[in-house]
């Protein structure tokens, strides 16, 4: 918050705290204390910054209010008053339906920990126009804590669609703040100074088009790559809802507005969709897992061995047990950790005595008995409570939506009067595929780039290129049977791809890929931040003209 306040101008500071998981940590704080339920380190960094903000006219907009926002702002004119200055605060509630979700059927699958519908932005801009300094809100759309100041700013109208789906795709550039100049991004290499890269900053305009910059001096970069990168960051196909507008991710354009900085035009906005999302956290039960290294010849055999044991030495089967062995051995390897393979057991049941120490024991008396060379990365915990996630859906009109004015004047907010229920967007027309021509089996990322991400137990995955004759290429070569070749993990699974030609770039949406979403841990990389990078390194037959002219061109 800091770095961003001395780094230059800016009109608004905004920041997004929740994360689906962050909704299951911040509820199980509410569990240990109902007054919590916020995020903690946004009231640091305001403590140390408030009075930094108010000298320089910036106004703070954030989602870090979590399960209990009027708590947070009550924390902040604590520290407003001890800290003797004049901010006025203001929050937007209404999100936490957990009190209502057997009268709302959001009980249906689980009984949840936290139940928060995504609100919009309409809140916080009824608190900007009562002239609050700083505005902190529950479980708003990410974007909405971008797009609340520009329509206050500008005083965009409810309708002003593509006005708002502008702001939402400057806003979804933003969110994941330096994912945009350099973060995760696949052609990192490229960049001259990754050693910290700069925070984001979008110059919205009242048109709704947007520049995508940084302060200057800052580390990373923005350019065309790094914005599309988190462009295609957990979105689906063309037509990308929020509670607000629709926004048309096939119309976006991007194009280069000088250094470290990219102008997005074009966006089309379309009435949203009736029904708000609802963010569903269940505690499912408890889980453990032990981590067996096997190392040099037979590790097939030993890996058998240890799962055998195992399972026969247990007083009682946990209802989940799976066995994952990662070959990261290589022969004839001349250091012991490339010689070994790691075999992990993940165990999960609703009992916590079936996956604590009664497996942890077993795991563990197990050294002086089973394959030569036995060792743990470390020793099993006592079982950890997990929990899953699951979206729910609501008619709007059964959501509250309350701004909590600076003088403590409650004002109701409507959902939009108008309303589009959301459909898939038809396959538009693909370019020519490329003449037949000599190919070479390469990686993928030999001339491709990729992002992935998470949505509940779902992963996205985008892949573009750089030139309309690689999309040519790629649009034909990459396709949903092409995916689950190189992914075997997607095979049996619901798969679909949605094509962004503006964008250069092909989508792919996962379904079940990480079980019941992040906080159960059901996979190796729950999150799936690397699913993008494994589909990169993985080899295809490409086109030698354009791995030949990629080449030369970023050489």
């Amino acid at each position: 918050m800091r770095e961003m306040l001395e780094g230059g101008d800016l009109d608004y500071l905004t920041g997004d705290y929740l994360a689906e998981l962050t909704m299951l940590i911040l509820g199980r704080d509410r569990m240990k204390d109902p007054s919590r339920g916020y995020a903690k380190t946004f009231l640091r960094q305001v403590e140390d910054c408030l009075g930094l903000a108010l000298d320089r006219g910036v106004k703070i907009v954030a989602n870090a209010g979590g399960l209990n926002p009027a708590g947070l702002a009550e924390a902040l004119r604590e520290v407003n008053d001890r800290l003797g200055l004049g901010a006025r605060i203001a929050h937007v509630e209404g999100d936490d339906l957990i009190a209502r979700v057997a009268e709302l059927g959001l009980d249906r699958e689980t009984s949840p920990l936290t139940a928060n519908a995504y609100l919009g932005a309409w809140g916080i801009v009824e608190c900007l126009n009562a002239g609050a300094d700083i505005v902190v809100t529950g479980r708003v759309t990410d974007a909405s804590v971008i797009v609340g100041p520009a329509a206050a700013h500008f005083g965009w109208a409810r309708t002003d669609f593509d006005r708002l789906a502008g702001a939402v795709v400057a806003g979804h550039v933003i969110e994941c703040g330096t994912q945009a100049t350099g973060g995760n991004y696949s052609w990192f290499t490229e960049i001259e100074d990754m050693s910290r890269p700069g925070f984001p900053i979008a110059e919205i305009h009242d048109d709704g088009s947007s520049v995508i910059t940084k302060h200057a001096g800052t580390g990373g970069a923005v350019s065309i790559g790094t914005v599309t990168a988190q462009l295609l960051y957990e979105i689906t196909g063309g037509r990308y809802a929020n509670p607000d507008v629709t926004a048309r991710m096939d119309s976006v354009e991007l194009s280069d507005d000088g250094v470290d900085r990219v102008r997005i035009a074009g966006v089309m906005g379309e009435a949203p969709p009736p029904q708000y999302k609802v963010s569903l956290n269940a505690l499912a039960g408890f889980r453990n897992e032990a981590t067996f290294v096997v190392t040099g010849l037979d590790i097939e055999r030993k890996a058998e061995l240890a799962r055998r044991q195992l399972e026969s030495w247990l007083t009682a089967r946990p209802q989940e047990l799976e066995w994952t062995l990662a070959r990261t051995d290589r022969p004839d390897a001349d250091t012991e950790e490339t010689a070994s393979a790691l075999l992990r057991c993940t165990v999960r049941d609703t009992d916590p005595n079936v996956v604590g120490r009664a497996f942890s024991s077993v795991a563990v008396e197990m050294a002086l008995a089973s394959y030569p060379g036995f060792t743990l990365t470390a020793p099993p915990s006592n079982g950890q409570p997990y929990a899953v996630f699951t979206p729910g859906y609501v008619d709007a009109h059964e959501v509250p939506h309350v701004a909590v004015l600076p003088d403590g004047v409650r004002v109701e907010i409507a959902p939009s009067a108008v309303t589009q229920a959301l459909t898939d967007l038809p396959e538009p027309v693909l370019p020519e595929p490329l003449p037949p021509t000599e190919t070479v089996k390469a990686p993928l990322g030999t001339i491709a780039a990729a992002r992935s991400g998470d949505k509940g137990g779902n992963a996205n995955v985008g892949v573009w290129v750089r030139t309309d004759e690689q999309f040519s290429w790629l649009v034909h070569a990459l396709t949903v049977g092409e995916l689950e070749r190189m992914l075997p993990e997607a095979k049996g699974l619901n798969v679909t791809r949605h094509v962004l030609s503006n964008l250069r770039a092909v989508n792919f949406v996962i379904e079940g890929i990480l079980g019941r979403g992040v906080a159960s841990q059901a996979r190796f990389d729950p999150q799936a931040k690397g699913l993008g990078e494994w589909l990169r390194s993985r080899h295809l037959d490409i086109p030698q003209d354009l791995l030949e002219s990629s080449l030369e061109g970023h050489a």
